[in-house]
């Protein structure tokens, strides 16, 4: 365990029912040995749901039981606390500010105190300083900086990730917040989510005396569907399959189901958010087609993969075929049919004579600029 030189003082004095102290060490079994403490984080730094007290076992035949005091301050006398059979303690709520054992045998006699812990909040690790989301399909994946494990190696134990609703158009996160889980490495998959419903994340470090840290900064984030590998035929070589369609809503309730999105159709159907158009030079373009759907191009150079698409671009959309490259990023607005933009990301990873493959991403969260990393940081 870890030490420091004073005593946390906000931590406060918890009810006791019994006012014994320690006896003078005499009997036959030895005193407790090796007492550690481990707090339970809340989710609230500083304010732990209870505290566990471990110690050596002994199986001494003499031995009768243990007794643990505690205080709440250092100007005050310890108290006996609770008597046990086992080698652990459980104290709920807010741990007093020290603790020891003793072991009582057989006649009655009681051994001299085991060392002393003190439940210290100072020991907390500092919080991550940065937070960052990937979306995936039905899923967010979240990385962050390593620092409190940098910081304080020895006393580091784990990450803990929370999340909690995320209203996208007051830019808020909710109220409630759940454990999502915790990890050892500084990045977590926060899986089983519904596409297009966002969510608010946050990262504490826990001490290997489970101190919680303050909270990383906020992350919001939407999950979306995408597919990988997908081929579009250019509509000069093959109508069949040279047409794509982010999202069409067959059942027209409003929710983008598996069997309406990434829709692969003919090239001529006036229904496509795109078509694959070869030129008489034989170069291939992404040409929008459905009137409300226009393209542009991600960045001013290739990305290295379609979760490099972050955020779609606030304009510059144009309705003219653009040139499809290998590696290269591109964004469609489209038009929902409710009267809000929905938006679309591909990267194209092959581009032959009379086909190209493409991974695509689309957000199904009406006006959602998110394609991939969420580009709103909320505050608590």
């Amino acid at each position: 365990m870890r030490s420091v030189w004073l005593a946390a003082p906000i931590l406060l004095l918890a009810a006791c029912t019994e006012t014994t102290v320690v006896g003078g060490g005499g009997g036959l079994v030895a005193p407790p040995t090796n007492l550690i403490y481990t707090v339970e984080p809340s989710g609230t730094p500083g304010a732990p749901t209870g505290v566990l007290l471990q110690w050596d076992y002994d199986s001494d035949p003499d031995l009768a039981n243990w007794h643990v005091y505690s205080r709440g301050a250092v100007n005050e006398a310890y108290r006996l606390r609770a008597t046990t059979t086992s080698n652990s303690f459980h104290d709920e709520g807010i741990p007093h500010l020290q603790y020891y054992v003793t072991a009582e045998d057989l006649d009655g006699a009681e051994t001299s105190p085991s060392n002393v812990v003190t439940v210290d909040e100072r020991l907390a690790l500092e919080k991550p300083t940065t937070l960052a989301s990937t979306t995936l399909d039905g899923a967010i994946a979240l990385t962050w900086s390593d620092n409190p494990y940098l910081s304080d190696p020895a006393g580091f134990k784990t990450y803990r990730v929370y999340s909690a609703s995320y209203d996208l158009d007051q830019n808020l996160c909710g109220q409630t917040w759940s454990l999502e889980g915790s990890t050892i490495a500084p990045e977590f998959v926060a899986g089983a989510m519904t596409n297009g419903v966002s969510r608010c994340f946050a990262v504490s470090a826990v001490s290997i005396e489970g101190w919680e840290s303050l909270w990383s900064p906020l992350k919001a984030d939407t999950p979306r569907p995408d597919a990988r590998n997908v081929v579009i035929y250019a509509r000069q070589a093959q109508d069949a399959g040279s047409g794509f369609r982010f999202w069409r809503d067959l059942d027209t309730d409003g929710i983008a189901d598996g069997n309406e999105i990434g829709l692969v159709q003919s090239g001529s159907s006036a229904l496509n958010d795109f078509s694959v158009e070869r030129d008489v030079a034989g170069v291939l373009f992404l040409t929008p087609v459905r009137s409300g759907t226009g393209v542009a191009l991600y960045g001013n150079a290739p990305v290295t993969d379609l979760t490099s698409i972050d955020y779609a671009p606030v304009g510059g959309y144009g309705t003219g075929g653009i040139e499809a490259l290998p590696g290269w990023g591109y964004v469609f607005e489209t038009d929902g049919g409710d009267g809000f933009a929905r938006y679309g990301a591909v990267r194209v990873t092959h581009v032959g004579q009379s086909f190209l493959i493409l991974d695509w991403a689309f957000q199904t969260d009406f006006g959602n600029p998110e394609l991939i990393k969420a580009g709103q940081v909320a505050t608590r």
